[in-house]
């Protein structure tokens, strides 16, 4: 894994770097928030960037936004199979300890479409609108119950509690012990040194215990009549009801991690980006009705998972550099985003802008997130009740942020409520 390095947090310092040094695997950018010096600096004087010396291998960097999407369209080139190295810039094969997982995401077509198909239909447009409700209701539930005037944290309060709660009634999943969803969540995307498990086979007991849990509920689930929850839903198709347990386990941990990491990051970035821009926070305060465009802002400026990974099973060109076969090419979709070439003004956050869904943060292609249309609904209803209820939501400190280079996560963030 990453060890200490010298601190590299101004642009003077990232600037003197000799390009074919810049590694932008390393977690502690990300957690510094330093990240975008480096990518502006990629998209500027090297786009398709090749790194020969990181703790993750050599890999190249793809970092403006069409060539993003030349990657992501063409998955006959650029494959996501697990077998080949998956989906993440780390190989888990290599990592001793680690459990490999077998998920539809790092599948190719024909599996791949087969196994997707048999969950989408629980956020079809048919089923948001069975949920819209019932997450407005719990929305107005938890800001109803914060404390004004007083600092406590956002992260906890707010944006894990929602997307918990969402996500235990995607599942059917028992109440009470929502939070074990949170926690495998946390535990799927996390290294030792994040500080959230002890040891790669620490984590490799905690995803055995979720997949054991979940095979009570598959096993309940499939001695009953189809139902609109996702374990149901694996259950009963005949593209998912005889998974392996790995692509089982796998499976789940996608649509935990898919429904949790999105959403809750993009809460707590939503709040800091506005903080960050009081002038676009005095716009939404004067016309809420700019909720509808700055949800998918947010979306992109926080960029929740900040690359996909993919392997070239050919010799491709991309950008005038020659990829080889089996190498790993990374795209840095938090990169992409801020695409001046690409992107009006990528690099502001404004509320209105035109055109907002054009940005990167749910992929393209075959592999485009599913759950894109779920993420929005919820992010949309947390702001119209938050409108309802304070006139600010004020940020009391530096947020802390999660130390990996495929989650940008927020992991705390004190603010302070004001009522209107």
């Amino acid at each position: 894994m990453e060890t200490a390095t010298i601190e590299l947090d101004s642009a003077e310092k990232i600037a003197s770097i000799p390009i074919d040094e810049i590694d932008v695997s390393r977690p502690s950018l990300f957690q510094k928030d330093t990240i975008g010096l480096f990518f502006d600096r990629l998209r500027r004087e090297d786009p398709v960037h090749y790194c020969r010396a990181s703790y993750v291998g050599p890999y190249w960097s793809i970092t403006k936004f069409d060539d993003i999407m030349a990657v992501d369209t063409n998955h006959k080139v650029f494959s996501s199979e697990a077998k080949l190295g998956g989906i993440a810039i780390q190989d888990m094969h290599s990592v001793e300890g680690a459990l490999e997982l077998e998920m539809f995401i790092a599948m190719d077509p024909p599996k791949h479409d087969q196994q997707r198909k048999a969950v989408t239909p629980a956020v079809a447009p048919s089923n948001l609108l069975l949920l819209e409700p019932i997450i407005r209701e719990r929305a107005g539930e938890i800001l109803d119950t914060l404390p004004v005037g007083e600092e406590f944290d956002w992260v906890d309060k707010v944006s894990i509690e929602l997307t918990t709660m969402t996500l235990a009634t995607l599942f059917d999943f028992p109440w009470e012990e929502r939070r074990k969803l949170t926690r495998w969540s946390d535990v799927t995307t996390a290294a030792p040194e994040t500080g959230i498990v002890e040891s790669y086979e620490a984590r490799r007991a905690e995803l055995i215990e979720c997949a054991m849990y979940f095979k009570g509920l598959w096993e309940q689930r499939i001695n009953e009549e189809p139902k609109n929850d996702l374990i149901s839903m694996m259950a009963h198709s005949p593209a998912t009801q005889d998974m392996p347990f790995l692509e089982f386990l796998g499976n789940l941990l996608l649509l935990i991690v898919g429904g949790n990491d999105t959403t809750r990051n993009s809460i707590s970035g939503g709040v800091l980006a506005l903080n960050q821009n009081p002038d676009e926070y005095r716009k939404l305060n004067e016309d809420p009705s700019l909720i509808a465009s700055m949800v998918p802002e947010i979306i992109r400026w926080q960029t929740p998972l900040t690359h996909m990974r993919r392997t070239a099973v050919q010799d491709w060109e991309i950008g005038g550099k020659q990829i080889r076969k089996g190498d790993k090419v990374v795209m840095w979709y938090l990169s992409g985003n801020r695409d001046e070439t690409a992107i009006d003004r990528a690099s502001q956050f404004i509320v209105d802008r035109k055109n907002p869904r054009h940005h990167l943060s749910f992929g393209y292609g075959i592999h485009r997130c599913m759950g894109n249309r779920l993420a929005e609904l919820q992010l949309r209803i947390i702001w119209e009740e938050i409108h309802k209820r304070f006139a600010q939501v004020e940020v009391t400190g530096e947020p802390e942020r999660l130390f990996s280079n495929l989650v940008r996560g927020i992991t705390k963030l004190p603010v302070r409520l004001h009522a209107r």
